[in-house]
């Protein structure tokens, strides 16, 4: 891995925690608002930038939740999953707002993963489908608010270059 890539990961590792931090209250438990995850699109514009998302989601987790295992085994396979499908699709397809897209819905489909780990670990009384449908709703605002942030961003820097 070169200089640049690596630290290139490191920073977005680092911006994840941050935002993650200045959110927590509602970044973790019933409620899953975590602005943070706009930095999932950065898989769509260069597949090297999967680590740093992938450590910026593993720190931050174990940084500011109180479920420990139970975020290091759930949380982040979400992401690792999630990331890994959009990875997939990126092969075949090229336009960025459609990968985007597709990020978007593999993060709301595999928040079902998170239910599971608030179930689990802290007995929400909620049903599990609802429970979930409430999860992917929350995650599907943040990454579909996300696309255009992250679209106008990249316009600026050029993501796909930039490692």
């Amino acid at each position: 891995m070169k200089v640049k890539t690596l630290v290139t990961n490191a920073l977005i590792a680092a911006l994840y925690i941050a935002v993650t931090g200045l959110i927590a209250p509602f970044a973790f438990n019933q409620l899953q608002f975590r602005i943070s995850e706009v930095f999932n699109h950065l898989i769509v514009f260069n597949k090297k930038y999967f680590f740093g998302i992938v450590l910026g989601v593993l720190l931050a987790n174990l940084f500011f939740s109180s479920l420990g295992a139970y975020e290091f085994i759930f949380g982040l396979s979400h992401s690792v999953i999630s990331l890994g499908i959009t990875i997939f699709f990126s092969r075949y397809i090229k336009n960025k707002w459609i990968l985007m897209g597709i990020n978007t819905v593999a993060f709301s489909i595999n928040m079902f993963l998170i239910a599971w780990m608030l179930k689990l670990a802290i007995g929400v009384p909620d049903v599990f489908v609802v429970l979930w449908g409430i999860l992917a709703l929350e995650e599907f605002t943040v990454m579909f608010l996300g696309m255009f942030l992250m679209y106008a961003i990249h316009k600026r820097i050029n993501f796909t270059k930039w490692v």
